[in-house]
C-alpha cells in the first residue's frame, strides 16, 4: 500500500471558500472509503497538518498526522515537504511546497492577475511567484471550471494538459439543518427580501447592488446583506445604511440555509469567479438567482438563472426588478435551479480527484 498525503494547512486557517472545498473534498473521500467505492488497500490516505489546528475533521479512514514545529508558510514550505517525501501529495487550497514535485495542487483562479485591486502588492508579488513555479514543477494542477482551467493556461502559463477541471458539489447545503431564527431575527418574517452574499473582496462588486439600488427609487422590498462586508463599499461601521438595508454581518451555515430559503432571490453580481459557489447553494434551495454575465456562471447556472452585466447599474437594476416583481419567472427559476443543481456533487468531485490520484500513482 502507497501512502498518499493531504496538506492539512486549511485545518489551521480560517475556514473561507477554498478550506470549505478542502473540507468538503477529503470528508467525502472519507465517505466514499467507508462505502467501498474506494479500495482503501491500494492508497494510504493521511493528512499532514501542523500544530496550531483551529478544527479537525471526523474522519473514519483518514488519518490526521500533526507534524513539525513551525506554523503557516514556513511549515507549508520547509517541514511539509519533508514529511511527504515518501508518496504523492496533494494540496487543495492554492499555495503548496515549492520543494516537492509529486504533488497535485489545486489552483482554484487567477483573480489576483485580473483583478489586482482586490489584493494587496505582497499578496500579488507572492502568488505570482508561487504559482508561476508550482504550475512548471508540480505534476497535475486541479481547478472548478473550464474557465478556470483556460484562465490558468492563459495568464500563469500552466501546460493545459496538466489541468483537470473537478467543480463544486452541493450536498453540504443540503445536510445543513436551517436556523430560520434568523428570520425573526432580522425582521424579515413579513417582508421579502433579496440576498446578498458579500465578501471582503472588491471583485464581489456589491457596491454595484447598493448603486443599482438607488436608481431604483422606492422599492417594496428589503435588502439583506450575509457575510464579510466591505469597507471599499459601505464604510465603517458608524456609515449608516438605508432603513431598508439589512447588514447580518456574518451567519452561520444553517442561518444561510435559512436565508436562501426565505428570500424572493439572491443577486451575485461579481465581477471575477473560479467557480460562484453561493448560486449553486441558492439553486440547492430553491432560492431564484440573478447573477453576472460572466462564463463560470453560465457554467454553474445554466439556464436557471438571469444575467446581468455586472458593469451596468441600470442592467443590475433591470434584472432585480424583473425577478422581484414576476411570480412566474420565480417560480420558473427555481424548478430550473433544483434541476440544474443536481448535476453538482461532492461524491462526483472526490471521485474525479480519486481518479487522478490513482492514474498517477500507477504511473509510478
Amino acid at each position: 500500500m502507497k501512502d498518499y498525503y493531504i496538506n492539512g494547512r486549511f485545518l489551521s486557517q480560517e475556514a473561507t471558500g477554498v478550506q470549505r472545498y478542502a473540507e468538503q473534498l477529503v470528508k467525502t473521500l472519507d465517505a466514499l472509503i467507508a462505502s467501498g467505492e474506494i479500495d482503501a488497500r491500494q492508497l494510504n490516505f493521511i493528512i499532514l497538518t501542523p500544530h496550531n489546528l483551529t478544527r479537525t475533521l471526523n474522519l473514519k479512514h483518514i488519518a490526521l498526522r500533526r507534524v513539525g514545529r513551525l506554523s503557516g508558510h514556513l511549515w507549508e514550505q520547509i517541514e511539509l515537504p519533508w514529511h511527504a517525501r515518501h508518496g504523492i501529495l496533494t494540496s487543495l487550497c492554492n499555495t503548496a511546497p515549492l520543494l516537492k514535485r509529486d504533488q497535485i495542487v489545486t489552483i482554484h483562479d487567477a483573480g489576483f492577475l485580473v483583478v489586482p485591486e482586490s489584493y494587496s502588492l505582497a499578496f500579488r508579488t507572492w502568488y505570482s511567484f508561487l504559482l508561476f513555479s508550482l504550475g512548471k514543477i508540480v505534476r497535475r494542477v486541479l481547478t472548478d471550471s473550464d474557465f478556470s482551467r483556460r484562465e490558468l493556461t492563459r495568464h500563469i502559463r500552466i501546460d493545459p494538459s496538466k489541468i483537470e477541471t473537478i467543480p463544486l458539489g452541493r450536498e453540504h447545503i443540503v445536510e445543513t439543518v436551517a436556523e430560520d431564527y434568523i428570520i425573526d431575527r432580522a425582521g424579515l418574517s413579513d417582508r421579502p427580501f433579496l440576498l446578498a452574499v458579500s465578501s471582503l473582496s472588491p471583485r464581489k462588486n456589491f457596491n454595484a447592488v447598493m448603486g443599482a439600488i438607488e436608481k431604483m427609487g422606492p422599492i417594496d422590498f428589503e435588502i439583506v446583506i450575509a457575510g464579510g462586508t466591505n469597507p471599499r463599499v459601505f464604510g465603517d461601521d458608524t456609515v449608516k445604511l438605508p432603513d431598508h438595508v439589512h447588514n447580518l454581518g456574518y451567519v452561520t451555515d444553517g442561518e444561510l440555509k435559512s436565508l436562501y430559503r426565505h428570500a424572493t432571490a439572491i443577486i451575485y453580481p461579481s465581477l471575477y469567479e473560479g467557480f460562484g459557489l453561493p448560486p449553486l447553494e441558492a439553486m440547492t434551495c430553491g432560492c431564484p438567482v440573478i447573477v453576472s454575465d460572466i462564463p463560470p456562471h453560465h457554467e454553474v447556472c445554466g439556464e436557471a438563472a438571469i444575467y446581468c452585466d455586472p458593469h451596468s447599474l441600470e442592467d443590475i437594476a433591470g434584472k432585480i426588478a424583473l425577478v422581484m416583481d414576476d411570480p412566474k419567472l420565480r417560480g420558473q427559476l427555481i424548478a430550473a435551479g433544483y434541476e440544474r443543481a443536481k448535476i453538482f456533487s461532492w461524491r462526483k468531485s472526490a471521485s474525479q480527484f480519486y481518479s487522478v490520484v490513482k492514474s498517477l500513482s500507477i504511473s509510478d
